[in-house]
């Protein structure tokens, strides 16, 4: 009798793990800096509770590197999901790289300022104290995506030459990685892209987000490839990003779930 439920439960786990087999999928996922380091921290917990796995690559929402998600896109690349700026998705959705409806924003995130780990801080409080940071900085790095393209269209050029000529962009690497090192005072990105190098290991300090009128919050989104080879997983995944059980992750990284900012606003 024993042995003969030892063969039905084999049986039966044998099933299980053919159905796991064929439902489990590989998830082509590429994501901008300000959801990079989070999609890290949540991908293993995705693979735990689904058996999907996920593969991870990131690139900048815009700019001219050939790393940057638009131009990875349009030299033929495919994805599964893909994770930038909102507005650069709709591009992608108006030129047919990402499918139309697709589109679920999944955080809110602020431009941040960070110093060399154990620097001063400068006072960025206020927009006089912002002002006086700006012209007191020896050199001042920035991202080529959506917080660098911002002031460098509409924050650095209101100081004139006396900033602008500080300014370096970084492309193709964290703004972090070079104010860590010392090559560069300040450093502005992402909050949730300066965090991961801060802390008793990391190489620098968050100074905070920069105040009024200078910050741009923006809209993280993501949106399902055209030519996905597994839409459904691809939306599983979509679904556990925005769930609730992750709010506490997304904000210690400095960002602001999407769905709790809209309900904030009102």
């Amino acid at each position: 009798m024993s042995r003969f439920f030892s063969k039905i439960t084999s049986v039966v786990l044998l099933s299980l793990l053919l159905v796991l087999g064929v439902q489990a999928a590989t998830i082509e996922v590429i994501s901008s800096g300000a959801f990079y380091a989070t999609m890290e921290e949540l991908k293993p917990l995705f693979e735990k509770k689904t058996g999907h796995e996920v593969h991870l690559q990131s690139g900048s929402s815009m700019g001219a590197s050939e790393t940057s998600i638009p131009n990875r896109l349009k030299r033929g690349e495919t994805f599964d999901l893909i994770i930038l700026a909102s507005g650069q998705l709709e591009k992608m959705i108006a030129d047919g790289y990402a499918t139309k409806g697709s589109r679920v924003d999944l955080v809110h995130s602020s431009i941040g300022m960070m110093v060399r780990k154990g620097e001063p801080k400068p006072d960025i409080s206020t927009q006089a104290a912002f002002d006086k940071a700006l012209k007191d900085a020896k050199s001042i790095g920035y991202s080529a995506s959506a917080s660098g393209t911002h002031l460098a269209e509409k924050v650095f050029p209101g100081f004139g030459e006396s900033v602008t000529s500080k300014t370096k962009l970084i492309v193709g690497d964290r703004v972090a990685t070079w104010v860590g090192r010392g090559d560069l005072e300040i450093g502005f990105q992402q909050v949730s892209e300066i965090t991961p190098f801060t802390g008793e290991k990391g190489s620098v300090d968050l100074v905070g987000p920069i105040p009024a009128p200078y910050q741009k919050v923006t809209i993280f989104s993501v949106g399902v490839a055209n030519g996905s080879k597994e839409p459904q997983a691809a939306r599983e995944l979509v679904k556990f990003l925005t769930s609730k059980e992750n709010y506490s992750r997304l904000m210690e990284q400095g960002l602001v779930p999407a769905a709790m900012a809209v309900e904030t606003a009102k």
